[in-house]
């Protein structure tokens, strides 16, 4: 997914997103705010146990790594949960998962997660982190980007299939 394309998505979600504390951030050699291998790492960490928890149908756990924003607009795990069930089925529904490069865009932490549905169709679940003041990663906001691409098709191993036709025969 291009540059271009994590900030119209990221617009998306400008009604349910809190800022990113500024503190969470460097700036590159290019001038670009960027963060730490470390924090990537911890984003990536909140988001999977979210995912596990959603997946177990744990609420309160995947309710717990919501900001404080998300957790005053839905009140209880409960309210959270059955939003999350009818409006990001993908994200539990997925077959395959993984983390894309995440960016840092106008002071925004965005960690994007391409997830394969079970028909080969293709989302990119872009998350929007915050973090606290006690130096916890929690999930600002996420929406689901619909991609043109088409996952390979995989075998029952989880495997990319094999073109099941015999190689042709060379003159």
């Amino acid at each position: 997914m291009t540059r271009a394309a994590l900030i119209l998505a990221f617009a998306a979600t400008t009604l349910f997103v809190a800022l990113a504390s500024p503190r969470a951030l460097a700036t590159s050699p290019a001038g670009e705010a960027t963060l730490p291998a470390a924090e990537w790492k911890a984003i990536k960490r909140v988001i999977g146990e979210q995912l596990r928890a959603l997946k177990a149908g744990n609420a309160a756990k995947a309710f717990s790594f919501a900001s404080p924003g998300i957790r005053a607009q839905f009140g209880t795990p409960a309210r959270f949960i059955e939003m999350v069930q009818g409006s990001y089925g993908a994200l539990t529904a997925a077959r395959y998962s993984e983390f894309l490069e995440g960016a840092v865009i106008e002071g925004r932490v965005i960690q994007p997660l391409r997830l394969i549905a079970p028909d080969n169709g293709v989302l990119v679940a872009l998350y929007t982190m915050e973090k606290q003041k006690d130096g916890r990663w929690q999930i600002a906001g996420c929406v689901l980007a619909p991609s043109k691409v088409q996952a390979a098709a995989l075998s029952r191993r989880g495997t990319a299939a094999a073109d099941p036709s015999p190689p042709a025969a060379s003159a």
